[in-house]
Order: structure tokens, then sequence, then C-alpha cells
């Protein structure tokens, strides 16, 4: 199923010059991250439309990656399989940011249903109204760092208020 035909829900606060604190959340990462690839050559994926972009062929290409809005998107049993395409592209030792969002009681979606593999789907208004489905999950730090645990080193999470971002090196 395509997980792009639904509008995100944003219902945050502006401050005076139009930016939601979601948006200015989310500045600030960025901007951080920013600051962490400098010097670095760097792939960016960004998922933010709710569809996991396709990670480029070529071996070593990149030495660092940042991954906007992808792990949430991706089923448990997708991750390892991601996780080795970035590799390849990167190379052992890639520095790897991925930043996502977290779950803010109020104004995430709530969660509809959870399936046997531990993957959780929240609903969303699709552009006709009508309600759908769409795959997304709000890893604890201690899942994140399990779940990554074969694939990299140097783990590292941060939080705010609506977004996480976690770094490491590929191993």
């Amino acid at each position: 199923m395509d997980h792009d035909d639904y509008e995100d829900h944003e219902d945050y606060d502006d401050d005076a010059d139009g930016m939601s604190e979601r948006e200015m959340d989310l500045e600030d990462v960025r901007e951080q991250v920013a600051q962490l690839t400098e010097g670095h050559t760097v792939l960016e994926l960004n998922g933010e439309d709710g569809t996991v972009p396709d990670v480029p062929e070529g071996e070593g290409v990149y030495d660092a990656v940042v991954a906007e809005f992808c792990w949430s998107r991706l089923k448990r049993d997708e991750q390892d399989g991601f996780l080795a395409k970035l590799r390849k592209a990167a190379g052992k030792d890639a520095l790897l940011v991925l930043l996502d969002d977290v779950y803010v009681e109020g104004t995430s979606e709530p969660v509809a249903r959870t399936d046997a593999q531990g993957n959780t789907y929240e609903m969303v208004s699709a552009p006709d109204g009508t309600r759908v489905e769409r795959l997304m999950s709000y890893p604890t730090d201690s899942a994140l760092r399990k779940r990554l645990a074969n694939a990299a080193k140097e783990i590292r999470v941060a939080r705010w208020e609506y977004f996480w971002v976690l770094t490491c090196r590929l191993k």
C-alpha cells in the first residue's frame, strides 16, 4: 500500500513569524545535524512524504548519511535491509544520522493498532476526507539502540519536543 495518500496532521501553535513550534524544533534539529555533517560527503534521504526513498547504488560513495523521517516508516522486517543498503552506500565507519518524529500527545495522530511483528499504525485523513491507516512507529531510545546494535557502534540518541535524532558509526 502506498503511504503518500494522506495529509500529515499539523495542529501546532504559531509564533509571531508564522512558524509552528514543530517547525522551529525541526529547524533547530537540522541546524545541529548540518554542523555535525559539515565537511562530509552526505547522502540525504527524506521520507517526509510518507515513503522511504530508495538508497542509491554504489559502494563507499558517501562518508555520512542523514535519513530524515525514514525509520518510522519502515516495518521492523525492513530495517536490517535498509541499514545494509546504507552501509553499502556509505561504507564502514560512516556517520549515520536518523531523524524522526516523537509521539506528542495531542498533536500526533493516534496509534490505531500494532500488528503481530510490533509495527504500529496511525489513522490519518486522506485528501478526500476518508481515514486511512499508515505505518508509523515511535521507538524508545533503548529499542533504537538494541535494533541498531548489530549494524552500528557509538550509538547516541537525543530528543527534542517533536523529534529524536540518533547518531552512530556504521560497522
